[in-house]
């Protein structure tokens, strides 16, 4: 399947007391890897971005063993699972070559930040977000 993947440093700060990546974390690595993933599709113009932004509805994570903080990056894997309509999912997993430490799925809803309301995602994004579908 065509996936982004973004090599994402680990920060001390991400750590807890039991010296792995704290759960509160990984939303923010979603969130890292897909604003990554989608920089190229975003217009220069801010008035434009706000009428073309996606929101986040839903986010699902599956934790599946402790990321324990250490120098080397991990890989944040990105892929389209839907798009249609007004809706996006995103799959995502966060993993190094010998151990996958969590999976998780992102609804978004294509927005307007303007009017405050939902929009059909436009043909442009589409053909964007189709890199990333498994076929």
């Amino acid at each position: 399947m065509p996936k982004f993947t973004y090599l994402l440093p680990l920060r001390w700060a991400d750590a807890d007391s039991y010296g792995h990546v704290n759960n509160s974390r990984y939303l923010t690595y979603l969130e890292e890897a897909r604003t990554r993933m989608v920089q190229e599709l975003l217009p220069a113009d801010e008035a434009e971005r706000r009428r073309h932004a996606f929101v986040v509805q839903q986010s699902v994570i599956d934790y599946k063993t402790p990321l324990d903080y250490r120098d080397e990056p991990v890989h944040v894997d990105v892929w389209v699972v839907t798009c249609r309509g007004a809706r996006l999912e995103l799959g995502y997993a966060i993993r190094d070559a010998e151990n996958t430490y969590a999976e998780a799925t992102t609804k978004m809803a294509a927005y307007n930040l303007e009017t405050g309301a939902p929009r059909r995602i436009s043909a442009a994004e589409v053909e964007f977000f189709t890199r990333y579908t498994a076929a």
